[in-house]
């Protein structure tokens, strides 16, 4: 063998090099995540301000539920125009950024009143004189899906009809105005 050339004997191991760090080596990255953090928060924090605005709702459709599932129909049937407007009276209202938008709105109410003899659509609080054509005109405005054109006069005679009037109806009709009620309470948008 060759003196000069160094023999296996010789070799020794190389050092590793440093572990990579976790955290990124540019402050462009920790804004990323930072920003995406706070962005997930706010989502989330939406999420949990509109599940508790819609307590109500889900009351609501509990209590719908059990109705339909009671044995007594005709007492569950003279429940569901009540059950309605407490829904209505529920609904959260429509917010007031300003005085100058809340005067605004009551002069409205003012010259609807003074021009059409009736009163303007009612906020939260109002909605519990309305009846007949203005109960309509409220469940149909609040309403992304179609109802029938005499959906409130149906309520009003849950609500008022004698008990044989209602025993009358088929069980197709009680289901119909169970499912009718149910798609209202589920559907409804509330002023954002």
């Amino acid at each position: 063998m060759n003196p000069t050339l160094p023999s296996i004997d010789q070799l020794q191991e190389m050092p590793l090099p440093p572990p990579p760090a976790y955290l990124p080596q540019t402050w462009g990255w920790a804004v990323l995540l930072a920003l995406l953090l706070l962005g997930a928060l706010a989502w989330g924090a939406r999420r949990y301000w509109r599940w508790r605005r819609d307590a109500y709702r889900r009351e609501a459709l509990a209590q719908l539920a059990r109705l339909q599932a009671s044995d007594e129909r005709i007492h569950a049937l003279r429940a569901l125009p009540e059950l309605l407007k407490r829904v209505a009276l529920s609904m959260p209202p429509a917010p007031h950024t300003s005085r100058g938008r809340r005067l605004a709105g009551e002069a409205l109410a003012t010259a609807t009143r003074a021009f059409t003899g009736k009163p303007a659509p009612a906020g939260p609080r109002g909605v519990a004189g309305l009846r007949g054509a203005d109960w309509q005109a409220f469940l149909q405005q609040h309403c992304p899906l179609p109802l029938p054109d005499d959906f409130s006069q149906q309520l009003a005679l849950l609500a008022y009809a004698p008990q044989a009037q209602l025993q009358a109806l088929s069980p197709a009709q009680q289901q119909q105005l169970f499912e009718q009620c149910r798609t209202w309470v589920e559907q409804h948008h509330v002023a954002a």
